[in-house]
């Protein structure tokens, strides 16, 4: 509690006692769902299911926003543990931890998830389906957001939520962004992978909707939805109003 913050600066500062730091530090995790940090990275590796080769983490700017992420939705179905993240020094500690007892830190919101070896061939079989059974649907939509997304994808992320957001493998998380911006650097525009759960009733409506501009203002919707579950601000705050209202009078 006195010394958690400055010891995860160890990593970084202290390459040569890198392994031993690493045994020191503490965090929290959806093993017990708590804010007190006092899980141990020898804790979780000796929890990992078996096949399980990758220490998953979540990043955000609160532990209760870190819990109710939608990218652990998936995780936490198959009762897989992720360390719950949110010390404005955590990004910067895994950025130089990239691994602990041979095992890589991977972040749940970066990238594709791969979680195969903890999946049946059923649920692989079952995406692979999904995907090629919307994949006008995805079009769609990636042309309807050009210049918020970079790509849009099924999701293997998933379970309740319509949609997330989805980091490229290299690009800066949104707690890196906010420090160096702070810092007065200049941060690199990076546009997000949307990804959708084609399972949920909201995607099955926008998929529906065959008028363009409904489906444009549902589109977006979509995407200023996961920006806000993902602790983001929305660029434009009036036009999602807008758009919501909208959406909302034509209900019946």
């Amino acid at each position: 509690k006195e010394f958690g913050t400055v010891l995860k600066e160890g990593p970084a500062e202290d390459h040569a006692n890198r392994e031993r730091v690493a045994k020191l530090l503490r965090f929290s995790s959806t093993h017990a769902d708590k804010a007190e940090q006092d899980v141990s990275l020898e804790a979780y590796v000796a929890r990992m299911k078996p096949g399980q080769k990758e220490v998953y983490f979540v990043i955000a700017d609160s532990f209760a926003a870190a819990k109710s992420s939608p990218h652990l939705e998936v995780l936490r179905s198959k009762n897989i543990e992720v360390l719950l993240l949110s010390d404005r020094v955590d990004e910067w500690l895994v950025d130089h931890l990239r691994e602990f007892d041979g095992k890589p830190l991977r972040n749940v919101a970066r990238g594709a998830l791969d979680i195969d070896a903890v999946q049946s061939d059923e649920e692989k079989q079952q995406r692979e389906t999904l995907s090629k059974e919307h994949a006008a649907l995805v079009e769609r939509i990636k042309k309807a957001l050009p210049e918020r997304v970079s790509d849009v994808r099924v999701t293997n992320r998933l379970a309740d939520s319509p949609a997330c957001l989805v980091l490229g493998e290299h690009d800066l998380g949104a707690q890196m962004r906010r420090i160096l911006e702070a810092a007065g650097q200049k941060v690199p525009v990076a546009k997000p992978v949307l990804e959708i759960n084609v399972t949920h009733p909201l995607l099955q409506r926008i998929e529906s909707t065959a008028e363009a501009a409904a489906f444009d203002d549902l589109a977006m919707l979509l995407f200023e939805q996961a920006t806000l579950a993902d602790g983001g601000q929305l660029a434009e705050p009036a036009a999602f109003v807008q758009r919501l209202n909208r959406l909302l009078l034509t209900m019946h």
